[in-house]
């Protein structure tokens, strides 16, 4: 019997643009011969899901059902492709945790922790985890901004600390003239807000996820972002503005050194389902530095995941059912 399967999109965020993105690709590759799917869009006005002919349906949030004429829906499982809050902070990992639900990705125990980028950063060294030097700013706090980062060698990056995406963030040659407005537009995007210190290398991100009790790590990607970007961005993620190579060309000492950090990461932070961890690799020590982890990482057609896995030899319908039968069947040891 095929399983009720809800599609989770949307969000409160501004990434809730990527979100839509995401679960078109999703949808499209659900394999409909295992499941039904309803795509569910969860925004700051309602929660529903819209029918063939049209009508939109309110989701019950008391179970998360939805009522179609007589019948009622209940859901064996929800694949979760919305980035930003609720859903990739924990808050709908933890509704869903009450309810019975289960998900894919990581917990809410996991997902609030690395969607908060210096509480990311800050465990991984506890861990023993190389990460650049950061420094936290809350909004209104009073600090002064540029003595507080004044021990960072610049360039500095500027970033909302909660979120992804790239939304807000800037790079900083010259704190003295170019720091407070760099703060201003994270700001904007976040009460909190990082500074990193710069680490030269390449830029590499690489997937991560577990099948029965294996962690695998998808074919590595090098990013670049082209000539008139500064950085990888927001316009250089998804305006086509970056070039990545999927795999990476590099020699196996540099590709075994990155996937056993991903692979240490993935174990640390005791993350499920498919990640995506963010690294530069810097020349002078010879190791990677993790930037961040991704716990919903996109799933549009441009995004780098469904790269991997089709570089990995995969089908995303292949790779998306994987995905849900470790959430809805226990795994064969």
């Amino acid at each position: 019997m095929k399983k009720n399967l809800a599609l989770i999109t949307g969000g409160f965020s501004g990434e809730a643009v990527i979100s839509y993105k995401s679960a078109v690709t999703i949808d499209n590759n659900l394999d409909r011969s295992l499941f039904n799917v309803y795509k569910i869009d969860i925004n700051k006005e309602d929660w529903h899901h819209v029918l063939a002919d049209g009508r939109k349906i309110e989701i019950d949030k008391n179970d998360f059902s939805l009522q179609i004429d007589n019948h009622q829906v209940k859901f064996d499982a929800v694949f979760i492709g919305m980035h930003g809050t609720p859903g990739e902070d924990g808050k709908l990992q933890g509704y869903f945790d009450m309810l019975g639900i289960p998900y894919t990705g990581c917990n809410a125990a996991v997902a609030a922790l690395t969607f908060n980028k210096r509480n990311t950063v800050a465990a991984a060294a506890f861990a023993g985890i190389d990460v650049a030097k950061s420094v936290l700013f809350y909004k209104n706090d009073g600090q002064n901004h540029q003595l507080a980062v004044s021990h960072l060698r610049p360039p500095l990056f500027v970033k909302a600390n909660n979120g992804g995406s790239s939304i807000g963030m800037s790079k900083v040659n010259n704190p003295a003239a170019d720091l407070d407005a760099a703060m201003v537009k994270a700001f904007n995007e976040d009460d909190e807000v990082l500074v990193e210190e710069f680490i030269s290398g390449r830029e590499f991100t690489v997937g991560v996820f577990r099948v029965k009790n294996e962690i695998v790590v998808l074919p590595i990607t090098e990013v670049s972002a082209n000539a008139d970007m500064l950085f990888f961005d927001f316009e250089a993620k998804y305006q086509g503005k970056s070039s990545e190579t999927t795999p990476a060309n590099i020699n196996e000492e540099m590709a075994n050194k990155l996937r056993e950090a991903a692979r240490k990461i993935y174990q640390v932070f005791n993350c499920r389902g498919v990640v995506r961890i963010d690294f530069i690799y810097n020349d002078q020590t010879n190791k990677p530095f993790m930037l961040e982890i991704n716990t919903i990482p996109g799933q549009s057609e441009v995004s780098i995941v469904p790269q991997q896995v089709r570089a990995m030899g995969w089908t995303l319908k292949d790779f998306y059912t994987r995905l849900l039968e470790e959430i809805l069947y226990k795994p064969i040891l």
